[in-house]
C-alpha cells in the first residue's frame, strides 16, 4: 500500500514517450524538456509534467529535487529476470542445459529456506533499483514460500512486480519438482493472496516445456482459463539443444510454440523469453494470439544460444510484440542500459540499425504496453505512478568526454546505452519516493 507523503517536484532534462517512435515518428512520440519538471502527488502519482517555467503555481511550494542537466526518465521495466539467480551472473556453462544443471538448479534448491529467500529478495530488489529498474516480470522458484517472500518484499517497497511460483514436475532435481495438482493448488493460493494486491500481479509460470509433463501443462492452461487477467510467463526457443529435446518430449507437436498453444498458454498476456529460433509458422501464431517475445541479448550471447532476429519476429505483415529484458542470471548485467547496448549490437549484426529512441521506448513504455500496464507505468504522463530514473550523461570520464560530442538528445541516449551502467544512475524513485541515490546537492 502506498504510504502518503507531501509530494515533490523532480526537475531535470525530462524525457518521456507518448507513442512508439518507430510507428508514430519521434516528433510525435518523444516529449522532451531540457529544463523540465515532474510534479508528484502525495500518493505517488504524477500530476503534472512539462517545461519547468510553466510549473503551475500550486506545485511551486512542494519540496524539489533539482537534478540539473541530468535526464529524468520513466523507470526501466525489466520484462524477464530471475530472482533466485541474483548471485549467478557469469556462471559458465557449455550451453543452456549444462548451465541449468551445473549452477541454476543447485542455487535454486537453497530457496526452500524461507530465511534465505527473504534475505535474497531484499538484495534482489536493491539490485533492481540501483540500476534504475522500477518494475519487473520476475521468475521465482518452485517453492511457494519463496514467491511469498518476494511479493511481500515488493509490497513493502510499493514496487510494480509480476511474478509466480514456478511449475516444474520433471527433468529437474527431485527437490525442485512439484506435481500437477500441488503446483496448481499453490498457484491458486498465491493468485488469491497477491494478484492485484496493490501494484502486484501474478504470472502462471511454466519453467519451460522441457520441465513440465502434459498433465502439468494442462493444469497451467486451466489456471490461465480461470484467471484470464493473470499473465503466463515462460521460455521459448532459446537454444537448438532445448528445441530438439522439446521435439522428442512432444512428438505430436508441430513445433515448440505449438506445445504451449495446445494447452491454452498463448494469448495477449503471455510473455515468452528468447524466441531466437522461431519458424515462420510460430511467428504467425504468436502474432495471431497477441503473445509477447522478450529479447534477452546478454543472456543469448553469453550462453551461446543465438542472435535474436527482431526484423523476422516483428515483421510488419504479422508482427509479434517484442519486449526487452536482462534475464539475470543468464544475462550478464542488471543494467537495462547495458542490455539496450547489447540489443543494438545484436541488431547491427542482423542488418538493422535501431535508433536510441526506439531502444529507450522499448525499455519503458514499450514494455509497459506489452504488459497492458501503460496507463500505470512506462511514461511520465499525469495519472501514472511516479516511477522515475535519473541518468547522468557525464557519470564517468568516458561518458563525459563522449557527451561533449552529443548534438541532440538522441546522441545523449545512444551514448548512455552503449557506455552506461549503474554508475550513470543518479537516483531512482518508486511511487514518488527516492529509493536510490542521494538528494541533489547532498554530499
Amino acid at each position: 500500500m502506498t504510504i502518503p507523503h507531501e509530494g515533490r517536484v523532480i526537475r531535470g532534462a525530462v524525457l518521456s514517450y507518448r507513442d512508439d517512435p518507430v510507428v508514430a515518428g519521434p516528433d510525435h512520440a518523444v516529449r522532451f524538456w531540457c529544463k523540465g519538471a515532474v510534479a508528484v502527488s502525495g500518493d505517488g502519482r504524477i500530476v503534472w509534467c512539462g517545461d519547468a517555467s510553466r510549473l503551475p503555481e500550486r506545485f511551486r511550494t512542494l519540496p524539489s529535487d533539482d537534478h540539473g542537466d541530468a535526464l529524468v526518465l520513466p523507470g526501466f521495466i525489466d520484462a524477464h529476470v530471475h530472482f533466485p539467480q541474483y548471485r549467478m551472473l557469469a556462471a559458465p556453462g557449455k550451453d543452456l542445459l549444462d548451465w541449468l544443471n551445473r549452477f541454476t538448479f543447485p542455487e535454486e534448491r537453497r530457496y526452500a529456506s524461507v530465511p534465505h529467500a527473504r534475505a535474497a529478495a531484499e538484495v534482489f530488489l536493491d539490485r533492481l533499483v540501483q540500476h534504475g529498474t522500477t518494475a519487473a516480470v520476475v521468475f521465482s522458484t518452485v517453492h511457494r514460500s519463496a514467491t511469498e517472500t518476494l511479493f511481500a518484499a515488493a509490497e513493502r517497497r510499493d514496487m510494480a512486480l509480476v511474478s509466480g511460483k514456478t511449475l516444474m514436475d520433471r527433468n529437474a532435481p527431485e527437490a525442485l519438482r512439484d506435481d500437477p495438482e500441488s503446483g496448481a493448488r499453490d498457484s491458486e493460493a498465491l493468485i488469491e493472496r497477491w494478484h492485484r494486491h496493490g501494484r502486484l500481479r501474478y504470472a502462471i509460470t511454466v519453467r519451460f516445456a522441457v520441465t513440465s509433463t502434459e498433465d502439468q501443462l494442462r493444469e497451467a492452461g486451466a489456471l490461465a482459463a480461470r484467471h484470464p487477467d493473470c499473465y503466463v510467463h515462460s521460455h521459448l526457443s532459446e537454444s537448438e539443444g532445448e528445441i530438439e529435446l522439446v521435439r522428442r518430449l512432444f512428438p505430436w507437436a508441430k513445433d515448440y510454440t505449438d506445445v504451449y498453444d495446445r494447452f491454452g498458454l498463448l494469448g495477449p498476456r503471455s510473455l515468452y523469453a528468447h524466441g531466437i529460433h522461431l519458424s515462420e509458422r510460430e511467428c504467425a501464431r504468436l502474432s495471431e494470439t497477441g503473445a509477447t517475445v522478450v529479447h534477452c541479448p546478454t543472456s543469448n550471447t553469453f550462453l551461446g544460444s543465438g542472435l535474436f532476429d527482431a526484423a523476422h519476429v516483428g515483421r510488419a505483415d504479422r508482427p509479434v510484440r517484442i519486449g526487452v529484458a536482462t534475464d539475470v542470471g543468464g544475462g550478464t548485467s542488471y543494467s537495462m542500459l547495458h542490455t539496450l547496448g547489447e540489443a543494438y549490437k545484436v541488431a547491427m549484426l542482423g542488418g538493422r540499425t535501431p535508433g536510441a529512441h526506439e531502444l529507450f521506448h522499448l525499455a519503458t513504455r514499450g514494455n509497459a504496453v506489452n504488459l497492458g500496464l501503460d496507463e500505470e507505468i512506462g511514461s511520465l504522463e499525469p495519472g501514472r505512478w511516479a516511477d522515475i530514473v535519473v541518468l547522468d550523461p557525464t557519470a564517468t570520464p568516458v561518458l563525459e568526454a563522449r557527451h561533449a560530442l552529443s548534438e541532440s538528445i538522441e546522441d545523449t541516449l545512444f551514448a548512455l546505452a552503449i557506455l552506461g551502467d549503474d554508475r550513470a544512475v543518479r537516483a531512482t524513485y518508486v511511487a514518488g519516493k527516492r529509493v536510490w541515490g542521494t538528494a541533489p546537492g547532498a554530499p
